[in-house]
């Protein structure tokens, strides 16, 4: 994987090299084999690489026969060579990298180009001819990709940080990105935390010729259920989509490998691998101290049954240490906690390999989160019971009972009664939210409030909701996640951890076709009855220990509430109680505090949401 940047001048300004080459400095733990820079007319390019394929000719910036078209190119293309030949008529190739693909391909279809590409990818590509730059997302936003904009100048990166050198920049807050923070716990493109600073939409690429820029959307997944197949048949076609999208991902010059969990997911894709590979697969997996967060003897199970090259570390968590490094990779507030176990283990497996496979996109795809079972329980209620009376009935409930945080989510009262009171999409937001409409009054200041002009982030859910293209509950929210936390949680998660240790990680679950051929399938045959991923199962049944195709979801996660109270009690005091901000208000900030320490409450979450927010504002902005 690499780490790509540069900027762009609509003036006369000449552009400065070393600039380029500082803020690509930033990004060296993302590419630190190679680095190269290539100057224009106006815009220059430089890029980081970790070199996984075309070892001795994959240098980048890379041109055209001529130099007039230049890329900086993050990621893998996994079809690259059925264009090659396709292309090979029209070009003379100087490299065997999928980057110098693009580079022609786009020569022979500037304007379809992009949605040509099977991959992981984000790239800035200078036609210097035509004075035009093209900034391109891949499908899901596996790879990040950030912009400045102003009216003289763009700027983007990788990574925030790298555009913070540039200096000359206005940064100030988004607040409607602290309002989407605090309840979703990650920021939601395009937004990010600063309000010039914007990432480029999965799916989209810009065109800026000039001043002149254009958003164009090249694909967008669509929810048309197809009732004509059987189950069997769409076992046979899953299996056949899966099996293909993992072999393609096995293309690799430097050691590859897997995570394994022992989850269904990672367990799925390791079994694929160890059909279509000659050698034992590389597995990782990290175990934990504490017996309630460790998988690791469940990926043991799965390793010796398929019988991979198993490696397992435990892990003691370096907590504080970790936390702030963390803060500093992911650039803007983060709260998915679930960052820390992914870091361990990415860093495990780099002992081994450079390329990583995982189970990534599972739960999307199939509705495998709890969250869609107890969503769908709530909806049938909801289709026998008229919103008006719903409303009229739950709200006054909820705001009586009890919020029992020990239950499981359907049977505490109070939150499933807040729910109900809802819309399908209004209540699902209120499921996810880390605080809830209620809470979320109390903790934004009373300062902060009249710059979000009556902003919620709710908009956003019913926004793609609407645009789902589907009635289907679980339909919807399955494309409310897919471009929503998938996107700006799950993913981002997954490349700032593993490109912290620079590792490359790949997810044959989310590859577009994989994906499509999915969206096609009835939503019984992911959600059936209180059964998640129903059919992900059934297909799984042939190649994985029933153990562990049917055992009980864990979760990658720490625990938190002990921590807290325990283990990082007084640093955690220091940013959340002692610290304060424009932004937050102290007040009840202090109330979770207290309600937390005395047992009364588990706050964990919400805390670690606050943590994680001061530790910025302290990294980036103090």
């Amino acid at each position: 994987m690499c780490g790509i940047c540069g900027f762009s001048y609509f003036d006369d300004r000449p552009v400065d090299p070393q600039l380029a080459g500082r803020m690509s400095d930033v990004q060296k733990h993302r590419g630190p084999d190679e680095s190269g820079i290539h100057a224009g007319r106006g815009t220059v390019l430089a890029h980081r690489r970790l070199s996984i394929i075309d070892l001795s000719t994959g240098r980048q910036p890379l041109s055209n026969e001529d130099g007039t078209i230049w890329i900086s190119f993050n990621g893998e293309i996994y079809n690259f060579e059925d264009l090659n030949r396709g292309l090979a008529g029209h070009h003379q190739f100087r490299t065997r990298s999928d980057t110098e693909t693009i580079v022609h391909l786009y020569e022979q279809h500037p304007d379809g180009f992009v949605s040509m590409l099977r991959g992981m990818f984000a790239f800035a590509l200078c036609d210097e001819a035509n004075r035009t730059l093209i900034l391109a997302r891949d499908r899901i936003g596996k790879k990040p990709l950030y912009y400045y904009l102003d009216d003289r100048k763009l700027v983007f990166a990788s990574e925030i940080k790298s555009i913070l050198e540039h200096g000359d920049l206005d940064l100030s807050i988004d607040t409607q990105a602290i309002s989407d923070y605090v309840s979703l716990g990650y920021i939601p493109a395009p937004k990010s935390i600063y309000r010039r600073i914007r990432k480029v939409r999965p799916g989209h690429y810009l065109k800026v010729t000039g001043r002149n820029i254009r958003e164009v959307c090249y694909w967008n997944l669509q929810f048309h259920e197809d009732a004509a197949l059987t189950e069997s048949q769409w076992i046979e076609r899953f299996l056949e989509q899966f099996e293909e999208a993992v072999r393609v991902r096995l293309m690799s010059e430097v050691p590859l490998g897997a995570f394994l969990s022992g989850g269904l997911d990672s367990s799925a894709v390791v079994a694929m691998m160890s059909r279509i590979m000659s050698r034992p697969v590389r597995t990782a997996t990290i175990g934990f101290e504490e017996d309630q967060f460790d998988e690791s003897e469940y990926a043991r199970e799965v390793a010796d049954y398929l019988r991979t090259d198993h490696y397992k570390q435990t892990v003691t968590a370096e907590k504080i240490s970790t936390i702030e490094k963390l803060v500093w990779h992911y650039d803007e507030p983060f709260s998915d906690s679930s960052a820390l176990p992914t870091y361990y283990v990415s860093r495990v497996a780099r002992d081994r390999v450079t390329v990583a496979l995982s189970g990534d996109g599972g739960d999307e795809n199939f509705a495998g989160y709890r969250r869609y079972i107890l969503d769908a329980m709530e909806n049938r209620v909801r289709r026998f019971l008229p919103h008006a009376f719903r409303k009229a009935f739950f709200s006054p409930l909820a705001m009586v009972y009890p919020k029992m945080d020990w239950a499981p989510r359907f049977l505490r009262a109070r939150s499933t009664f807040q729910s109900l009171s809802y819309g399908p999409v209004e209540g699902y937001f209120e499921s996810v939210s880390i605080f809830r409409r209620d809470d979320k009054k109390r903790i934004l200041s009373a300062e902060m409030m009249p710059s979000l002009n009556g902003y919620s982030t709710l908009d956003l859910f019913r926004d793609y909701g609407n645009q789902a293209g589907t009635e289907d509950p679980v339909s919807r929210i399955q494309y409310v996640d897919i471009k929503t936390s998938l996107t700006d949680d799950i993913l981002t998660k997954v490349d700032r951890a593993s490109m912290a240790v620079s590792l490359e990680v790949r997810c044959p679950l989310l590859d577009h076709k994989v994906m499509e051929l999915i969206a096609r399938m009835p939503s019984s045959l992911k959600l059936r009855s209180s059964t998640g991923k129903y059919l992900f199962k059934k297909a799984m049944e042939p190649f994985l220990p029933q153990t562990t195709i049917y055992r009980t979801k864990m979760g990658f996660e720490i625990p938190l509430a002990d921590w807290f109270r325990r283990g990082i009690k007084d640093f955690a005091r220091t940013f959340i109680v002692e610290r304060q901000d424009p932004y937050l208000s102290a007040s009840f900030v202090n109330k979770i505090w207290n309600q937390h320490q005395s047992g009364r409450r588990d706050r964990s979450i919400q805390l670690w949401n606050v943590l994680m927010f001061r530790l910025w504002l302290d990294r980036f902005i103090a």
